[in-house]
């Protein structure tokens, strides 16, 4: 499940292409590599890894699926009978008869929605990307889908959204929260393609190359080159092959869940509540297994008394928790409950990457949601930011573009690079980039804390006045507020969390990177 605001299905959108341009002999060499460096200790002793597979194909692999690929493609395979074909819907992309001012690559719900605000504000905007579904299922606060005007494409809404941390009493967060229609947000994303004059082509994209001229060239399988003025990738996390990431960021870690949706005989919880997390230990024993002590919390939608969403989610993770252990840990945690099921109507395997580095913005190529790091990195949020922030980017693009006349714009070299330095600026301000830091400070804290520190993490957490932790779920606490966020639950978290924050502050990478960024002027 999609959840924390709406997380992105880049890596479903994703696993099933990387497969298919990595060679058999590369996708070994990958593997290969991640066990060895598994193997590898730090020492005073220099390593030399393996030849022939760079940091930033070894993070594509990550991306896309990594050990558990498999599964990834499994859910991007799911047969969507009920939602339309793009490829039914919207006119070809013309081949050689004209330059696009637009193309976005990629046809998950960033790429929809983008291609549709540029096409609105005139841009001929091409859309290219393979003719798949909306397999995820969409968690969302409702407030956030009016606000974009999307309540159409909720299909069941909760009063109020409720967590468990252990046995005591538990948390209300008092923010009514709508399980969105995957079938409805693809049809009307697609719709506004279709007002909006998007054409498609349904194909793979090999790589971006720039004419002499200075247009952007994308190559498609099949000998296929559309040209355009610029190109913005919004193809998932793992695109790689077609963008510039920053060398030396932080590590990709692996947000992982399973989940099922059921019929049951009862729950033990209320219908009109959604169980954002349970991080209660239904066993009262520890496992044998060291990897099942890792924590994991259950979320829970329950669509009538009988009918019932189940997740077994792991945060966050430096390696991705197994599939197949998320699921041996779910169906036992259901059987220690009591709960038993009828009938199974979906499985759904979510692999979501968080962290890793920024885009280049030096590059002239653009990018779009989780292609362009939009997902935050705390929380796997990110279709919310992406559908709010679409109007504001393609505006940018729009203006851009409109800047001088098409000869000048077509011009290779320094002006097109820094037209698209405009466009990066407007994603990745300041501001937004110390809020980054913020999070991703967060998540390095989070990957190390066992099921004992993480609960300890969250009851402070929900100790804090209810407008920052309010603010934090839903990404709209200013990079300030965040810093009145960090000192507040300083206070008020108990010693054993003082003193790991402030270790953790003084000996990860990722605070030093954090005080960095807040003192860039």
């Amino acid at each position: 499940m999609e959840c924390f605001g709406g997380r992105h299905m880049s890596a479903t959108m994703t696993a099933f292409r990387f497969m298919n341009y990595t060679t058999r002999r590369e996708f070994s060499l990958l593997q290969q590599y991640r066990f060895t460096r598994k193997q590898i200790k730090c020492s005073a002793k220099s390593v030399v890894v393996k030849e022939g597979v760079s940091e930033a194909e070894e993070e594509d692999y990550v991306k896309a699926g990594g050990s558990e690929l498999l599964f990834v493609q499994m859910q991007q395979n799911k047969s969507m009978n009920t939602q339309s074909r793009l490829s039914d819907k919207l006119p070809r992309i013309p081949i050689g008869e004209c330059v696009l001012d637009l193309v976005v690559i990629g046809c998950g719900p960033a790429g929809l929605a983008l291609a549709a605000e540029s096409a609105k504000r005139g841009l001929n905007v091409g859309l290219i990307g393979p003719d798949l579904p909306f397999t995820n299922n969409y968690g969302v606060w409702e407030d956030e889908f009016i606000g974009l005007g999307l309540e159409g494409c909720i299909e069941h809404v909760w009063r109020d959204t409720v967590v468990y941390l252990d046995d005591n009493d538990p948390i209300l967060i008092g923010r009514a929260y709508g399980r969105v229609s995957r079938d409805l947000l693809h049809e009307e994303l697609l719709r506004r393609c279709v007002e909006s004059g998007v054409s498609y082509l349904s194909s793979k994209v090999e790589r971006i190359t720039e004419a002499p001229n200075g247009q952007s060239l994308i190559e498609c399988e099949g000998n296929i080159t559309i040209p355009c003025r610029l190109a913005t990738v919004a193809s998932g996390a793992a695109s790689g092959k077609l963008l510039q990431y920053e060398l030396g960021g932080p590590r990709v870690c692996v947000q992982t869940a399973y989940g099922v949706e059921v019929e049951v005989e009862s729950i033990p919880y209320d219908p009109s509540l959604m169980v954002f997390m349970d991080y209660r230990d239904y066993t009262k024993h520890k496992s044998q297994s060291l990897e099942a002590q890792y924590p994991t919390f259950l979320y829970v939608m329950p669509m009538s008394p009988t009918k019932v969403f189940f997740e077994e989610t792991c945060l966050a993770s430096k390696e991705a928790m197994p599939f197949e252990l998320l699921k041996s840990k779910l169906m036992s945690r259901l059987k220690t409950m009591g709960i038993r099921i009828t009938k199974t109507y979906e499985e759904e395997w979510s692999y979501i990457p968080v962290g890793g580095s920024l885009p280049n913005t030096e590059q002239k190529n653009l990018a779009f949601g989780a292609a362009a790091s939009m997902v935050h990195p705390a929380t796997g949020y990110s279709v919310v930011r992406s559908l709010s922030e679409a109007p504001n980017y393609a505006a940018v693009i729009a203006k851009i573009l409109g800047q001088g006349n098409s000869k000048q714009m077509l011009v290779p070299g320094r002006y097109t690079t820094n037209i698209s330095k405009q466009a990066w600026e407007t994603l990745w301000p300041l501001e937004r980039k110390r809020q980054r830091a913020f999070f991703l400070f967060g998540l390095a804290l989070i990957v190390q804390m066992d099921i004992e520190g993480t609960r300890t993490f969250f009851r402070t957490f929900f100790r804090l006045p209810t407008w920052m932790w309010w603010g934090f779920l839903g990404s709209s606490l200013s990079s300030t507020d965040l810093i009145a966020f960090a000192f507040y639950m300083f206070v008020i978290a108990p010693h054993s969390l003082r003193m790991g924050l402030v270790r953790h502050l003084l000996s990860d990478p990722t605070g030093a990177t954090m005080v960095k960024a807040y003192l860039t002027i």
